[in-house]
């Protein structure tokens, strides 16, 4: 029992596995790519967020601008065009304002959802581009104001 054994089914993290946190409290404005990583945003993230795996907004974190990758999952407030090449799964208490374009999208009882959703995946990657030249766009107003 206390052999100093590690059991590897139960460890959160292992050394193959890629994981970046925005931690709670922590803000970051601009644009971010991600490969081959896992991404959890706890804190707030305004701008362009492109990952090609998982990126999963916890419940006190803030996403606004523009979300692609492989797969949403949220617990927090998204104000933002996702696209998803996987799915999008939002949870009890997410607030997701913005349009979805995804082959899956689920949201529990109690999720608040104001946009559009799409799931035709012939082109996704179109999708994914016009939501960002959007975003775009509409910074460069916001700046000039």
């Amino acid at each position: 029992m206390w052999s100093g054994k590690t059991d590897n089914k139960h460890e959160l993290f292992t050394e193959e596995d890629n994981y970046t946190v925005l931690g709670s409290g922590a803000e970051f404005a601009g644009k971010a790519t991600f490969k081959g990583t896992v991404v959890r945003i706890n804190g707030s993230f305004e701008g362009e967020l492109s990952a090609d795996d998982a990126v999963i907004v916890g419940e006190h974190g803030v996403v606004k601008g523009t979300i692609t990758c492989g797969m949403l999952v949220g617990k927090g407030r998204v104000e933002a065009n996702v696209t998803a090449t996987q799915k999008v799964q939002m949870l009890k208490p997410a607030i997701l304002l913005g349009d979805v374009y995804s082959p899956s999208f689920s949201m529990e009882e109690g999720v608040v959802f104001h946009g559009r959703s799409h799931m035709d995946t012939s082109d996704l990657e179109s999708y994914a581009t016009r939501s960002q030249e959007q975003e775009r766009v509409n910074l460069s107003h916001s700046t000039e104001a």
